[in-house]
């Protein structure tokens, strides 16, 4: 669920009004409210803390660039116990803004995305807290792990059923089950096929 954009911080900023001779510095440090609103949309059990910092700089008429650093401490519950994990996150943010941005070729079916992913559309405005609300979310880890939590071998079966385990699951495990059947079914090992009348 999304949180309403009133309980998330805002920190919008004229592109228009950077000038090329001189960099506009940014610092956000969200307040406590702001931060359980940007938890809650990230979906994460807790943020602590939570700092953006960087420059917005004019490269040229038709391109902005910024030049930020993330520093967080989120809580997220652990993908085998759900235990609360803590963990720290250190990042750098570059984003480039252009004013003319490489235009697809119509005669590909599919469109291909851009090989530098920090490209994006130049607009007037620009909600340097959104950038670091989308840094977060990028840089969370994905699969959160409290200390000495092992997930261990799984076993799927029915009753009745011989358990799959997570080697049978790997690529050629069945290999061996499949040349003993079809040593069982060559009819080279007297089968019907191989019993006929001299």
């Amino acid at each position: 669920m999304t949180e309403p954009a009133s309980d998330l911080p805002r920190a919008v900023t004229r592109l228009g009004d950077i000038r090329r001779d001189k960099a506009q510095a940014f610092e956000l440090i969200p307040t406590a409210g702001e931060m359980r609103a940007i938890a809650r949309s990230l979906q994460i059990d807790g943020l602590r803390k939570l700092r953006f910092t960087g420059a917005l700089d004019r490269v040229s008429d038709g391109e902005l660039r910024l030049n930020g650093h993330l520093g967080a401490t989120v809580v997220q519950p652990c993908i085998i116990t759900l235990a609360p994990v803590t963990t720290r996150i250190e990042a750098e943010v570059t984003r480039r803004y252009l004013a003319e941005m490489p235009e697809p070729d119509p005669e590909q079916e599919e469109v291909e995305m851009p090989e530098d992913e920090t490209m994006e559309p130049l607009r007037p405005r620009l909600d340097l807290a959104e950038v670091m609300i989308e840094a977060l979310a990028l840089n969370l880890p994905l699969y959160p792990r409290a200390e000495g939590a092992d997930l261990g071998e799984a076993v799927f079966t029915e009753p009745g059923v011989a358990p799959l385990r997570d080697e049978d699951t790997r690529p050629f495990a069945g290999l061996s089950g499949l040349r003993a059947a079809l040593k069982d079914a060559d009819p080279d090992d007297g089968g019907e096929d191989g019993g006929g009348q001299g």
